[in-house]
C-alpha cells in the first residue's frame, strides 16, 4: 500500500469528506436534468469544498489560517445539507434518503469542530 504523501490525508475527517462526497453525488444524480445547472451544481460544489478546504488548510503553517479553513469547510458542510433538505421538499430525493444521510452529516460536523477546537488549542493566549 502507498504511503500518503499529504499529512491530511491521514486525517479521517478528511478520508470522511471525501467519502461523503461520493454519496452526495450519487444523491444528485437523480435530480432532474432542469436542476443540472442549478440546485444540482451548487450541492456539487458545497460537498466538494468540505475536503478541499480541509485539504487547503493543511497547506498553511499558520494554525490561524488552518482553523479559518476548517470553518470554511464547516460552513460548506452545513450549505451542502441545507440543499439536501431543499432536494427532499422538491422530492429530489426521498425524506428516507435524507434521513440516512444525516448522520453522515452530523458526524462529520463533530469531527471538523474537534479539528478547529485542536488547533484553537494551539493558539497563544489572547490570541
Amino acid at each position: 500500500m502507498e504511503e500518503n504523501c499529504f499529512s491530511f490525508e491521514n486525517l479521517r475527517v478528511y478520508q470522511d469528506a471525501r467519502q461523503l462526497v461520493v454519496v452526495v453525488y450519487r444523491l444528485s444524480s437523480k435530480f432532474p436534468r432542469t436542476e443540472a445547472f442549478a440546485l444540482c451544481q451548487q450541492l456539487q460544489r458545497s460537498i466538494v469544498s468540505v475536503p478541499s478546504n480541509i485539504a487547503e488548510g493543511s497547506g498553511h503553517r499558520s494554525v490561524k489560517k488552518k482553523i479559518h479553513f476548517i470553518e470554511i469547510a464547516y460552513g460548506s458542510l452545513m450549505e451542502a445539507y441545507c440543499q439536501l433538505e431543499i432536494a427532499s421538499d422538491l422530492s429530489y430525493i426521498t425524506a428516507a434518503e435524507l434521513h440516512d444521510i444525516k448522520p453522515r452529516f452530523h458526524a462529520l460536523s463533530r469531527q471538523l469542530s474537534a479539528l478547529a477546537k485542536s488547533f484553537t488549542e494551539k493558539l497563544p493566549p489572547n490570541y
